[in-house]
């Protein structure tokens, strides 16, 4: 999600607000995360993948699904690669919000994961959450189909681009 900085102020304790104005619908991920501490990552906005590179990273995970045995669909392999590569939070989730955070988190999309790692503390559990590939940047973007270009080169599989055309595929992110 991108934004804009609107606003920064001084608490009497020293602490500091920031306001980020957003024009997205934000309510839900509010709901969601307000009774929880959270990471919190300012820096300035970068243009996202291209569909190109959307559907060159589903074609990679398509060649690798159909050449296992059992086969896998597609999208079983794109979410290993998104969790293998992908882009995450850890996090500390209260026990009784666990399944609201699982429901909401999964119903964004294929790649928008959930996954309990381990008790954080009484009450809690420490919990990752990643994020779908439409949200990721070039950079998010190629260290997943760097992954998925390596599984294929493990397996023995040729991949459909050369080195120079998934240069000007990438290049082609913002255009």
């Amino acid at each position: 999600m991108t934004g804009k900085l609107t606003g920064y102020s001084f608490n009497r304790d020293g602490s500091q607000n920031i306001t980020v104005t957003v024009k997205a619908d934000f309510s839900k991920e509010y709901d969601a995360l307000k009774d929880f501490p959270v990471s919190v990552e300012i820096k300035k906005a970068s243009k996202k993948r291209s569909l190109n590179a959307n559907s060159f990273c589903w074609a990679l995970c398509s060649m690798i699904g159909q050449s296992m045995t059992p086969p896998l669909s597609d999208k079983d392999v794109y979410r290993m690669a998104i969790k293998a590569a992908g882009v995450h939070w850890i996090t500390p989730v209260n026990l009784f919000k666990l399944e609201d955070v699982r429901r909401y988190w999964e119903s964004r999309g294929d790649g928008w994961l959930f996954e309990i790692l381990d008790d954080d503390s009484p009450g809690k559990k420490l919990c990752a959450l990643y994020f779908g590939s439409s949200t990721y940047t070039v950079e998010a973007m190629q260290k997943l189909i760097d992954w998925l270009k390596d599984q294929c080169e493990q397996m023995g599989l040729t991949i459909p681009l050369s080195a120079d055309e998934e240069k000007r595929l990438m290049e082609r992110w913002g255009k």
